[in-house]
C-alpha cells in the first residue's frame, strides 16, 4: 500500500509593501521556565505574522515547550549551528546575558542587529566569578543594538552595564492552553487530595531549585508553621540542583514540605492553594507571581526587583532574608479570609493591567521592523 506524499507547508506571507519575509533568530541560553514561555508566546505571535523564526535551544526545552509546534525551526543551541542559522537572520533575539554572549560568538563578522531581552539581573555572585559576570554583562549590553528590559530595575542595571538603546518591554505570561485552563479551573478539593492537604491549608512555591529563590527561607518559615493548627502542608513544584539539600532538610527537620519535581500543571496547583509563596533573593518579572495573581491566589513576595512593580497593593511584599517576616505573612493571611479575599479579587484586576501576548509581540516585532529598516 503506498503511502500518502506528505504535505508541502504552504509559504509564509509576504511582509507589507512586497517585502520579503523577515527572519528573526531567538536564541536561549538555558531551559529555564519564565525565559523559555516567553520565547514560545513570541514565536507563536511572530508565525502568525509571517516572520520566519528560528529557535536555538537545549534540546530539552524543544521536548518541553515546543517551539516547532509554534511554527519555528528548532536548532540545537551549539555555536555552530547558531552561526549556521544566524547567517540567513535580519535580527538576532537573544534572551538573557549568558546567550547573548553564545549570539555575539555566532554574529562575530556579521553586521546582524542583536537584540538582547535582559533576563535576571540580580545581584551576582561575589569575588572572581562576579567580577566576571560583571564584565560579560558589559561586553553583551554594549554590543547589543537594542536591550530590552522587562522591569525598571533590569533597564537601569543594563543602562549601568552601559547599553546605548535600552527599552521597557514588560512580557506577558503565556495563557494557559484550553485543556490547561480547563483543569486549573475544575474542583481544587481533587488536587488538595492529591497532595495530601485535606482539612488542611495549602501554600504553594513554584520554580526551579536554585539558590537564588530562597527555597532555604522558606524552609525555615515552615519551621514556625509546625506550631500552627492545622498545620499547612507546604508544597514545592521544581526540580534543580538544590534537591538534595533541601530534602536533607525536610527529613531532618520535621518540616510540613513537600518536593514535587518539575510539574506540568502549576495553574492547577496555584488555583487550589491558599497562598502561594515568592522568597526569591532577586525576581524580574516573575512567572509564579503573574500565574498566581491572574488566578486569584494570594501572594507573599519577597520585596526585590521587578516584583512590587508587577503586583503593585495586590500582594503580601516581605524583605528578603527574612524568614520571621514571611513566616509572619503567611500566618496572618491563612487566619484571614477576609484579607484572602481582597487580594484574590485585588490580584485579577491587577493582572487585568499587564500587556497582553499581543501587545507584546507587535511592541517586540516594531523593534525588528526598526532595526532592519536601519539597514
Amino acid at each position: 500500500m503506498s503511502s500518502s506524499p506528505a504535505p508541502v507547508p504552504a509559504p509564509a506571507p509576504a511582509q507589507p509593501y512586497g517585502r520579503p519575509p523577515l527572519r528573526t533568530v531567538q536564541i536561549l541560553g538555558g531551559a529555564g521556565a519564565d525565559s523559555s514561555a516567553h520565547v514560545r508566546s513570541l514565536t507563536t505571535g511572530l508565525a502568525a505574522r509571517g516572520v520566519r523564526v528560528t529557535v536555538c535551544a537545549p534540546v530539552e526545552a524543544e521536548g518541553e515547550y515546543d517551539f516547532t509546534g509554534a511554527g519555528a525551526q528548532f536548532t540545537p543551541d551549539a555555536v555552530s549551528a547558531m552561526r549556521a542559522v544566524c547567517a540567513g537572520a535580519d535580527v538576532v533575539h537573544a534572551h538573557g546575558v549568558r546567550a547573548a554572549a553564545r549570539a555575539l560568538l555566532a554574529l562575530r563578522g556579521r553586521r546582524v542587529p542583536l537584540v538582547v531581552t535582559w533576563a535576571g539581573g540580580g545581584p551576582g555572585a561575589d569575588g572572581a566569578l562576579g567580577g566576571l559576570g560583571r564584565v560579560l554583562e558589559r561586553h553583551v549590553a554594549r554590543a547589543a543594538a537594542v536591550v530590552l528590559g522587562s522591569s525598571s530595575a533590569q533597564v537601569d542595571l543594563a543602562r549601568a552595564r552601559g547599553a546605548r538603546d535600552v527599552r521597557l518591554a514588560r512580557h506577558a505570561v503565556p495563557a494557559a492552553p484550553g485543556a490547561a485552563a480547563r483543569a486549573a479551573a475544575a474542583d481544587p478539593g481533587k488536587t488538595r487530595a492529591e497532595l495530601g492537604a485535606v482539612g488542611r491549608p495549602l501554600v504553594i512555591a513554584v520554580g526551579s531549585l536554585v539558590p537564588h529563590r530562597g527555597y532555604g527561607l522558606l524552609l525555615d518559615a515552615a519551621r514556625d508553621w509546625r506550631g500552627l493548627d492545622p498545620a499547612p502542608l507546604v508544597v514545592i513544584a521544581g526540580e534543580g540542583p538544590m534537591r538534595a539539600e533541601l530534602a536533607g532538610r525536610i527529613e531532618a527537620e520535621g518540616l510540613p514540605v513537600r518536593l514535587l519535581g518539575r510539574r506540568r500543571d502549576a495553574a492547577r496547583l496555584l488555583a487550589a492553594a491558599d497562598v502561594a509563596v515568592l522568597p526569591s533573593r532577586w525576581e524580574a518579572r516573575s512567572l509564579l507571581a503573574q500565574e498566581a495573581l491572574r488566578v486569584g491566589v494570594p501572594l507573599v513576595a519577597t520585596e526585590v526587583g521587578g516584583v512590587p512593580e508587577l503586583i503593585g497593593e495586590a500582594g503580601v511584599l516581605v524583605p528578603y532574608g527574612d524568614p520571621n517576616a514571611l513566616s509572619a505573612a503567611v500566618t496572618a493571611l491563612l487566619a484571614d479570609p477576609a484579607r484572602r479575599r481582597h487580594l484574590s479579587k485585588a490580584g485579577r484586576a491587577q493582572a487585568a493591567t499587564w500587556p497582553s501576548e499581543d501587545d507584546t509581540v507587535a511592541q517586540i516585532l516594531s523593534v525588528y521592523d526598526e532595526l532592519t529598516h536601519r539597514r
